[in-house]
């Protein structure tokens, strides 16, 4: 019990975290006030779509081995392996800036979805937040990456998902705060 409840402080505290990064960090302010201004609830919008989108990558992107028939030992070493990869990625700038470089056409894909709605509801700000989350994978990797290895140790899809909802409601703070 005690394991999950620190499990889901440190995706909480993963989430919250992944807006420090350079190209979010600065847009919070621009997105949080363009979506006040569009509905009095377009913040809280926004976020739900953003949530929901981190917790549908990270359960399909924990749940993949499982469901190839990976052994839960070698997924465990392998997101350890990662979680260390990741943790490298943050401590050196050259290092998270050719990582955003090498994954930034899945951030140019959500850029262009993007750009057809109309944010003009509380429910185009849901779907902006959810394409936010695509768009965001490249600059939050390592941090997003961290919450789905804590994710994949999982025994069961609800626990994975509630790990990857809680790390998505942290990223939502900012947005909505």
């Amino acid at each position: 019990m005690i394991a999950e409840i620190g499990t889901f402080g440190l995706s909480l505290v993963a989430g919250v975290l992944s807006t420090l990064s350079p190209c979010v960090l600065p847009l919070i302010p621009i997105l949080a006030s363009s979506a006040l201004a569009s509905h009095p609830l377009g913040p809280w919008g926004l976020g739900a779509g953003l949530a929901i989108s981190f917790t549908l990558v990270g359960v399909l992107l924990a749940s993949a081995g499982a469901s190839l028939g990976v052994d839960q030992e070698v997924l465990r070493n392998i997101g350890a392996a990662i979680l260390i990869l990741l943790g490298v990625t943050l401590m050196f700038s050259v290092v998270h800036q050719r990582f955003i470089v090498l994954t930034s056409g899945l951030g140019n894909a959500g850029q262009a979805l993007a750009g057809r709605i109309s944010g003009n509801s509380l429910a185009g700000q849901f779907a902006l937040g959810l394409l936010l989350g695509i768009i965001w994978t490249p600059c939050v990797g390592p941090t997003l990456g961290a919450a789905i290895t804590l994710a994949s140790q999982g025994e069961s899809l609800g626990y994975v998902t509630i790990v990857m909802l809680v790390f998505g409601l942290g990223a939502a703070i900012p947005l909505v705060a």
